[in-house]
């Protein structure tokens, strides 16, 4: 045998040895957490996603190469640092190493199969199928792996027989291996109690720190809320269907060309005052300035790419299931009364639009709206996306935020709003947070806020409703009865009367009569 083949034969049993000793998915989650080490770290360290970690501990998909290798290492040496806590023994019974015979029995030796079990001794019928099989489980009973684990095949001889009537030794019960759905619904139960406990437990230390100092909690916990929502969005992403690319090679466009200059994509940031309504207009119009409660919060819940983006031209990129950005040309508005839905832009002709925005103007040219013609896509940068990528993180940040408002806590609010808007606003070539640089959805998250917006005032206004003004991401002003069209309220599916410290109210009129 040359050099070569020999190195291959070893390279293919060391491959079978590493193989052999892969912990259960569940003993591999146990080892991480016993360490005190976040799937991100895991992932650095052996080279892959989080997600795909989080498929290893959870059953979904086997460790594969070149992952694999650096994965078991990693465990086996945790396993010497943190090893399994040992089975409660009878008096009679001697400890034995996990996995090993007892002492004293005339087991030969011990191979171990894929999936944990050992080949020991002679063979014993399954506890689950009755047919005979080598395998054995750590605490001895004789058990089939997995797939091979099937009702055995009735011959002619057997089936011609009636089996003699016996009394079934009573032995331990095989347990239930859960479905994937089941796996889901229990970790998604799990990770919700774990970050609602944290989100309290968070606000807890801080506040014993500042020895009840509200203020000083307060400044603490948003220096902390960036790692702190990175944890969050790691645990809520546990039963989460989709992998996703968190590094992945970006266009020019998405890279701002100096710290001086503007970002190349164009956010359709609203600025807009009704043109017939001022100070100077005659009468007295009573106007009510609305704030809608956690903008981008809300804005979580859109179409993000969670791949590559791959460069299309025309028509080509545009795809429900596919988002990103977009360069257009837009269509004229003609609609002083309503806010342009790109905003106030200046200059005119073909510039760059997130996903959000080019499906609202898509929507607002169908014959539904009909408020403008499609824009001209000239080209675009895309991947497969999903709706529901961050929509785990939403939730449980509005359950939380739900409870703190009912509970008048000022200080867990605080902390939420740094929470998630933190999380937005670090997405970009932050210094700040380095586990997640997708500019892209920092843009399109902003712009959804954007045409959430937007959407709002067009309600308003089929309503009866003049729209006065629309500012930023969730100032709405209006004449009318807004209560017959919003309702009111500080949950994120309500609207609120916008207060400063320049006014007590947001209520306020304007015209000549009231000058």
């Amino acid at each position: 045998m040359s050099g070569e083949q020999f190195d291959s034969v070893e390279a293919l049993l060391e491959e079978a040895r590493l193989t052999a000793r892969m912990p259960e998915p569940a003993e591999r989650l146990r080892l991480r957490q016993a360490a005190g080490l976040s799937r991100a770290q895991v992932a650095a360290a052996v080279g892959v996603g989080r997600q795909t970690v989080a498929n290893w501990e959870d059953g979904s998909t086997d460790p594969q190469p070149p992952g694999r290798f650096k994965y078991l290492r990693l465990l086996e040496g945790l396993a010497q640092i943190h090893p399994a806590a040992a089975p409660a023994q009878g008096p009679a019974e001697t400890a034995a190493p996990s996995g090993a015979p007892a002492a004293g029995s005339a087991v030969p030796e011990t191979a171990w199969a894929p999936n944990g079990l050992a080949v020991q001794g002679e063979p014993a019928p399954c506890v689950r199928c009755g047919v005979a099989t080598p395998y054995k489980a750590t605490d001895g009973r004789s058990l089939h792996p997995g797939a091979m684990c099937q009702p055995p095949a009735a011959t002619p001889q057997a089936a011609g027989r009636s089996a003699p009537a016996t009394t079934p030794s009573p032995g331990p019960a095989a347990v239930p291996v859960p479905s994937r759905p089941q796996r889901r619904a229990k970790s998604a139960a799990r990770a919700q109690a774990e970050t609602t406990g944290f989100i309290g437990q968070a606000v807890h230390e801080e506040l014993e720190r500042a020895q009840g100092d509200a203020e000083a909690a307060v400044k603490a916990l948003v220096k902390r809320a960036i790692p702190d929502v990175m944890r969050l969005f790691e645990e809520t992403r546990a039963t989460a269907r989709y992998t996703y690319t968190a590094y992945p090679a970006l266009p020019d466009i998405l890279t701002k060309p100096s710290k001086k200059e503007p970002d190349q994509i164009w956010e359709a940031r609203p600025n807009f005052h009704h043109p017939h309504y001022s100070l100077k207009s005659p009468g007295s119009i009573e106007v009510t300035a609305l704030d809608v409660n956690a903008a981008y919060l809300s804005a979580l819940k859109t179409w993000l790419p969670i791949g590559k983006l791959e460069h299309s031209t025309g028509t080509d990129g545009v795809d429900p299931k596919r988002s990103g950005v977009h360069l257009i040309t837009p269509a004229p508005w003609h609609h002083p009364h309503l806010p342009d839905p790109l905003g106030d832009r200046d200059q005119p002709g073909p510039l760059w639009v997130t996903n959000a925005t080019l499906r609202l103007l898509l929507r607002l040219s169908t014959p539904k709206y009909g408020l403008l013609d499609p824009p001209v896509v000239h080209e675009s940068w895309t991947s497969g996306a999903t709706e529901n990528f961050l929509d785990a993180l939403r939730k449980t940040l509005t359950a939380a935020r739900e409870t703190a408002i009912a509970e008048d806590d000022t200080i867990t609010l605080e902390y939420i709003k740094a929470m998630y808007s933190k999380f937005i606003s670090t997405m970009g070539e932050s210094i700040h947070n380095r586990e997640i640089m997708r500019p892209d959805w920092m843009h399109i998250i902003h712009s959804q806020a954007y045409a959430n917006l937007w959407g709002k005032a067009y309600k308003a206004h089929q309503a009866g409703l003049d729209v006065i003004a629309m500012m930023g991401t969730d100032e709405l002003h209006v004449t009318g009865d807004w209560r017959q069209v919003f309702p009111q309220g500080r949950g994120v599916a309500q609207m609120k009367i916008k207060h400063s410290d320049a006014k007590a109210s947001g209520e306020y009129t304007i015209g000549t009569a009231a000058r």
